[in-house]
């Protein structure tokens, strides 16, 4: 690898209006930056981070899931602006390529395209049908001659389509001798990166145009552009995995993390939400179930299903409004209306309706252990901890507080009385 990577993250993003940093909104499961560093590192094993608000909040982030990041705290006071961002910034490889932290959508591909030739500086540019807001980039014989805000274009440069979209890769050696000569002399008193690029041109430099598609340099500043660029990440991880043989139905109404895994051949149904680090193995997951962080093998999960984090099910049905949390289940049917948390159930064991699993005595968690062929009927309470061992029948409506040897049947019931006329005494009738 010859490229440096920095990413300027050192933005407020006051039009997010909200209190986390604007480069640690979530998409698809995992925060805009880190897409943009999971990019950056398929090609570059020196990438460094501009930081300046919230540094603290957002290098912690990024050191809970990176190694080998490095960070340059930007000193906005002295040295505003983008150009300001790359002052004091030092890189190791030959090239260096600056990327903003607040564009998710780039990918492998177009990083690549940037990092090739022998240009001093290669900058990506997308032509517009309504370049309209743009600074215009003026182009002759295949080279970049100018960068033309609008406010100062003439007439004839006001048609040009061609539009910067923000991403330089710079000899790192030109980039350590111009930084350092950016001028605030301008109306919003910031040092703007974009000067490079007429510094280039003023040596007969060579800055070449490298056209990329608008979609992946697409800024997020807003929540509105964070749901616009929420929209096309779904449809590439979904038009991925239905390659690979995941069927889908209405997969605009499934929601998939960039994080979970899919293996074989798996159907989702419409409504269907899959969050964190899941992985689906030959699974069905039914129409409006949450699977989160969990393993669903060979297994059906619905409708109207949760799988919460932690839990494994294997050759497993589990039907409709069963919640199941940090749980093995292995060969289990758990049809509808239960609550199975901290558990453990082996191969051909049967939950009935209204089951559940007293798991929380209000200061800890306990665990349920259940055998194999126990049949548990509807409306039961198993009070953890406890061991339900194999061959056993829990009666419908038991509360069970103490374990249960193999072959066992367990049945808690009060004797029925029925009182004639009872009705009519109570209503005066």
């Amino acid at each position: 690898m010859s490229i440096s990577i920095v990413i300027l993250a050192a933005g407020k993003g006051s039009r997010m209006k909200s209190t986390t940093p604007k480069v640690l909104h979530e998409i698809s499961g995992k925060s805009m930056l880190f897409h943009a560093i999971d990019a950056g590192q398929k090609i570059s094993d020196d990438i460094t981070v501009v930081l300046y608000h919230q540094a603290a909040r957002v290098q912690e982030a990024i050191e809970a899931e990176y190694q080998n990041v490095n960070f340059h705290m930007q000193d906005v006071e002295q040295f505003p602006g983008t150009g300001g961002a790359m002052k004091g910034v030092t890189t190791k490889y030959e090239k260096t390529l600056i990327l903003n932290g607040d564009m998710p959508l780039i990918t492998q591909n177009s990083l690549l395209a940037l990092t090739g030739g022998e240009a001093d500086i290669n900058m990506s540019v997308i032509k517009l049908d309504n370049p309209d807001g743009y600074g215009r980039v003026l182009i002759d014989n295949e080279k970049v001659q100018e960068i033309v805000e609008q406010k100062d274009c003439n007439e004839a440069q006001l048609k040009t389509k061609t539009v910067n979209a923000g991403i330089y890769c710079v000899n790192t050696e030109l980039l350590n001798r111009y930084i350092p000569l950016l001028s605030n002399d301008n109306a919003q008193e910031e040092y703007y990166l974009t000067d490079i690029v007429k510094m280039a041109v003023d040596e007969n430099r060579t800055v070449s145009p490298i056209y990329v598609e608008e979609e992946e340099f697409k800024g997020v500043n807003s929540k509105f552009d964070l749901a616009e660029a929420e929209i096309i990440m779904q449809d590439r991880l979904k038009k991925e995995l239905m390659a690979m043989g995941v069927t889908m139905r209405f997969p605009d109404t499934i929601y998939i993390d960039c994080r979970a895994s899919f293996e074989g051949e798996s159907i989702l149904e419409n409504g269907v939400t899959i969050l964190g680090a899941s992985k689906l193995i030959n699974a069905h997951i039914k129409t409006n179930s949450i699977i989160e962080n969990s393993i669903i093998e060979n297994s059906d999960v619905g409708p109207m299903g949760r799988i919460r984090p932690l839990s494994h099910l294997k050759d497993t049905h589990v039907g409709n409004f069963v919640e199941v949390k940090k749980s093995t289940l292995t060969g289990v049917k758990a049809g509808h209306l239960a609550y199975i948390g901290d558990a453990s159930i082996d191969e051909g064991s049967n939950i009935g309706a209204g089951v559940i699993t007293c798991n929380y005595d209000g200061k800890a968690k306990h665990k349920t252990i259940i055998g194999k062929n126990v049949f548990v009927g509807s409306d039961c309470q198993l009070v953890a901890p406890i061991n339900i061992e194999d061959d056993v029948i829990v009666a419908a409506g038991t509360t069970l507080n103490k374990d249960v040897k193999k072959g066992s049947l367990a049945i808690t019931r009060t004797a029925l009385k029925i009182l004639p006329d009872f009705f009519y005494k109570f209503f005066g009738k």
